[in-house]
């Protein structure tokens, strides 16, 4: 049974260790203190509190670079085996089944759709949404219906982001389409999907 830990002994330690604390900060800030009117004691809880906050943030930004870093590197991870799998593939079809299924269970993509098109299809999807499909090409956002309604038969999809893929007698699209109409409408999600783009041209070019 552990000796139980008198509080005179307590006290007479700290009055021989007067700097016992100075470097033991985060145990200060967990400390509590009698509340007193004096002078003294306001300045000292007033210097505690601002090592609680301090600790608290401290904490609060180590958890955000913990959390940051690990979304990083399963993004990372995943990115690669998408990679390595598409250079891994002999055929068109079997390419474009595992981007389909990786896009949708790997990233929570809602639609994931890869599909080529010969001149004359790709001239009636430009005229009918305004886009130019050329090579490099990405968009992404929120179109009307009708414009939705060329790209995606899910009349579900509220925004989407697409990027051009142009090989020797084809143009292929790869479409990600979200139900949620806020999810692109920045380009900051472009950047993965033009590598991934890149990627596939590419390997389909071969």
């Amino acid at each position: 049974m552990a000796k139980k830990i008198d509080v005179k002994d307590v006290e007479l330690f700290l009055l021989d260790n007067l700097d016992f604390f100075v470097t033991r900060e985060s145990l200060v800030s967990e400390m509590k203190f009698k509340h007193s009117q004096s002078s003294a004691s306001s300045i000292l809880e007033r210097q505690i509190m601002k090592l609680r906050d301090e600790h608290k943030n401290v904490i609060e930004l180590l958890k955000s670079f913990i959390d940051t870093a690990t979304i990083n590197e399963d993004l990372f991870k995943k990115s690669k085996d998408l990679t390595l799998k598409i250079l891994e593939s002999a055929t068109s079809d079997s390419i474009k089944e595992i981007v389909e299924k990786s896009f949708k269970k790997d990233f929570g993509v809602d639609e994931c759709l890869i599909e080529f098109f010969d001149n004359k299809a790709i001239d009636k999807i430009e005229k009918g949404t305004g886009l130019s499909m050329h090579k490099g090409a990405v968009y992404c956002g929120s179109f009307s219906n009708e414009k939705m309604g060329f790209l995606f038969e899910d009349n579900k999809i509220e925004s989407l982001v697409i990027a051009v893929i142009v090989l020797k007698d084809q143009v292929g699209l790869l479409k990600l389409g979200s139900y949620d109409r806020a999810k692109y409408l920045g380009d900051e999600d472009t950047t993965f999907i033009e590598y991934i783009r890149d990627i596939l041209e590419k390997k389909l070019s071969s």
